[in-house]
């Protein structure tokens, strides 16, 4: 196959789940083409991503490597297969491929969980809002290219309600909630959208109080995106630096303990929704 024009994050994890599989049987690049009536070139280019590969060749090294694991194969054979061209195609070019890399992860989840410490969550921004994060991050960014990343921002949301929404959870800590990036008004819009998105379904949302003893912190804002088997989850850490994914086996184990650790801090959904609530009230 013809490499790929675009490289996307997905089409680099399939790569590297079947280098993965491919070294835990000690066989070589070399080795693995031989199977494939291929070269060590084009063993390359498939383990990068750079290059697609078919059903029929995922199932023949799975095969070779001894995986036993269906469930496995027939996931990477789904993503070798997959020829969705979301929307966030039409941004390609106009936005970093980052953004796109987010969105196609956030499509096809199987479950979707945010950390923030000091901002409101992407997927339950208002536009207001978003906009003003935008703007104060990019001083003299020009008002279309604004509302270009607003528009963008706005339009993931369709993960969590589309027709067939993902299940989502954000454990969102109390600064982030009181923390004004714009004014009064659209602190209190903000509040009242995610009431509105709790009260719709789309959203699960748990508050950590400033109050709670014992909690120091998550470091960066995370993401994790849950896949067709655990082997496939995804974490997305998004910092000053940029949005970085994480699919290490020992980096995911290590980004569902912190998890586990967060949630032991956060109210239950039906306090935390009050205390939201009450917040709102509180800028009325």
């Amino acid at each position: 196959m013809p490499p790929k024009r675009h490289l996307t994050a997905r089409r680099v994890r399939l790569g590297a789940e079947l280098r993965k599989l491919r070294e835990a049987t000690g066989m070589t690049a070399r080795e693995a083409a031989e199977l494939l009536e291929a070269d060590a070139v084009q063993m390359s280019q498939i383990e990068s991503g750079t290059v697609g590969v078919s059903a029929k060749r995922v199932r023949r090294l799975a095969a070779n490597y001894a995986c036993a694991d269906s469930a496995l194969i027939e996931a990477l054979v789904a993503m070798a297969t997959d020829r969705t061209r979301g929307w966030w195609e039409e941004y390609r070019g106009i936005l970093p491929p980052v953004n796109l890399d987010v969105a196609e992860t956030e499509h096809h989840a199987t479950y979707l969980r945010d950390i923030v410490i000091t901002r409101v969550p992407g997927l339950l921004q208002t536009p207001d809002y978003a906009r003003a994060v935008f703007a104060y991050m990019n001083p003299g960014l020009p008002e279309d290219a604004v509302d270009v990343k607003v528009e963008y921002r706005m339009r993931r949301r369709t993960a969590i309600e589309g027709d067939d929404p993902t299940p989502y959870e954000a454990i969102i800590h109390e600064m982030a909630l009181r923390l004004r990036v714009s004014d009064r008004a659209a602190s209190r819009a903000q509040l009242h959208q995610i009431l509105s998105l709790i009260e719709q379904g789309s959203a699960t949302v748990r508050v950590i109080p400033t109050d709670q003893d014992g909690f120091a912190g998550s470091g960066a804002s995370v993401m994790y995106a849950g896949g067709p088997v655990p082997q496939l989850d995804t974490g997305l850490r998004d910092s000053p630096a940029g949005v970085s994914f994480i699919d290490g086996k020992t980096r995911l184990d290590q980004l569902r303990a912190l998890i586990r650790r967060v949630e032991s801090a956060a109210l239950d959904p039906v306090a935390s929704r009050d205390f939201i609530h009450c917040m709102a009230k509180e800028l009325q």
